[in-house]
């Protein structure tokens, strides 16, 4: 008997000037079932659902959707046969309440006047089937990411979605919302949702999938059955050869004698009391539950944010750093959390991002040297082995862990001492990692200081030399290389902090 699906995209195949994004890609997604695409950072994945939505038109290829064959999709084709993205980016607007983003570009009416009591006890209804409550009143603005997440969801089966497509919908939300719209996902399932769900999470495709599709370099590898399947032969299918280790190896280096930056009651930004120092060639791990104070307090480091007393010391000097370019002046530099917003200039070249701190440098008279320029440029493209095809690539159109590279390349032509990294591998797939990890030893191993902010705890214990613990904007633990485990982190991030402060 001849298998059904609900949706086919066969031999897709797209093309950009240069360069070859799929190459014949064939997908099958059956009745209520969860099927996870996973690929390495730029193997084609959100190409491939975008073809689904309409957002890329594909060069050649079929797209079927129960039984119907179509060359290319648009938004309302799409809509109009039950297909719905949830991308990691929300589409919905924050000053309109949870109801009105419901019904968003077909709200209902009474009359040519919409009608407001109508809509909301219909979003009620639409949750209750979630089972999550939400009232439909509240501005969108004033929701959690997860709960935003959910309004996503819920909108996309109250307009009859059947196949529901998640694009890393785990990476914006803390491990109680995962939790939560883990819930929500076998609900639908039950109820006879296909859903395509990426995620870069492996532990999460085991979860949650019946089968598992794997693409590289924009080609179809393999499809396995979930349960017959195991994380090294994921790993080895997603980069095309095997990975005997997640973290690399570098040497013991344990002469932290040269402090680098010392941190005395530092209070502001909603911590107190913040107190730890990093070491020349060391790598201080920052650990802490989502709200702990951990990006606080990087911000007062790098000038983001408002010190309200304590004393910073870099390299033996007492600094106030009032703007994050007198940090960069000083020699400090950080890789932020949300490197689309805040880490690069997406719109611009890797040429143009990797120089940004140095322009006055390498200007005369407000000329820039293009020598210098390239030639700084060209050799942190070699060294970090960032792939591109050139140094005009715009670096929007980079993968994630290339893009990480880009912003840390930045760093280290600003000649940066300390290089905080706010979550360095969010996003980003097991190949990428372990070679950011690479690069985050080769700084320490050149005498760089780095402080680490990471909720992945493997991620903190397999590359800090001493972990610091945040709980409640205070330091409630320091643990030393031989210390260092997933018990004690736990321990100090879930400590209540002293309430007669």
């Amino acid at each position: 008997m001849k298998e059904e699906y609900v949706l086919e995209l066969e031999n897709i195949r797209k093309e950009y000037p240069g360069v070859v994004a799929l190459k014949d890609v064939t997908l099958r997604l059956k009745k209520g079932e969860i099927l996870a695409l996973i690929g390495e950072n730029g193997a084609g994945k959100s190409t491939l659902i975008k073809t689904c939505s309409g957002a890329v038109v594909p060069t050649s290829g079929k797209i079927k959707v129960n039984g119907k064959t179509f060359s290319r999709m648009t938004p309302q084709l799409a809509s109009e046969n039950g297909i719905a993205i949830i991308y990691q980016e929300f589409n919905n607007v924050g000053e309109l309440s949870v109801a009105e983003n419901l019904f968003l570009g077909h709200p209902i009416k009474k009359g040519i006047v919409i009608d407001k009591k109508a809509m909301e006890a219909e979003s009620i209804e639409a949750f209750k089937q979630l089972n999550i409550d939400i009232n439909p009143k509240e501005l969108m603005k004033n929701l959690t990411v997860g709960y935003q997440q959910m309004v996503e969801i819920a909108k996309a089966i109250h307009q009859n979605a059947n196949v529901l497509i998640m694009d890393e919908p785990s990476a914006p939300l803390t491990s109680k919302e995962v939790k939560s719209m883990f819930e929500v996902v076998r609900l639908l399932k039950s109820k006879g949702v296909s859903i395509i769900y990426i995620s870069h999470r492996l532990e999460e495709i085991f979860a949650l999938s019946d089968r598992i599709e794997v693409i590289r370099d924009g080609e179809y590898i393999d499809t396995l059955i979930t349960k017959d399947a195991n994380v090294d032969q994921l790993i080895k299918l997603m980069v095309g050869r095997e990975m005997t280790q997640v973290y690399p190896e570098r040497p013991d280096y344990t002469d932290f004698s040269e402090t680098v930056l010392e941190l005395h009651d530092v209070c502001g930004n909603g911590v107190k009391n913040i107190n730890f120092k990093v070491h020349k060639g060391e790598v201080l791990g920052l650990g802490g539950l989502v709200g702990a104070g951990r990006t606080e307090t990087a911000e007062l480091i790098f000038g983001a944010a408002e010190k309200t007393s304590g004393k910073i010391i870099f390299k033996g000097k007492e600094i106030n750093p009032k703007s994050p370019r007198e940090a960069i002046d000083i020699g400090i530099a950080l890789v932020p959390e949300d490197r689309k917003r805040h880490g690069a200039l997406l719109g611009t070249s890797i040429n143009h991002n990797i120089n940004m701190p140095i322009y006055e440098r390498i200007s005369k008279f407000s000329v820039i040297n293009t020598a210098i320029e390239k030639g700084n440029s060209e050799k942190y493209k070699k060294e970090m082995n960032i792939k591109a095809p050139n140094l005009d690539q715009l670096v929007k159109n980079l993968s994630g862990g290339n893009q990480q590279k880009v912003i840390l390349a930045k760093c280290l032509a600003a000649n940066s001492e300390l290089i905080i990294l706010d979550e360095p591998t969010r996003g980003i797939d097991v190949g990428a990692k372990f070679e950011i990890y690479k690069l985050i030893n080769d700084l320490v191993a050149n005498g760089k200081a780095v402080l680490m902010i990471s909720s992945e705890m493997e991620e903190l214990i397999g590359m800090s030399d001493r972990v610091v613990v945040l709980a409640e904007g205070l330091v409630t633990g320091v643990l030393e290389k031989d210390e260092v485990d997933a018990d004690k982190i736990m321990m100090f991030a879930s400590a209540v902090a002293d309430k007669e402060e």
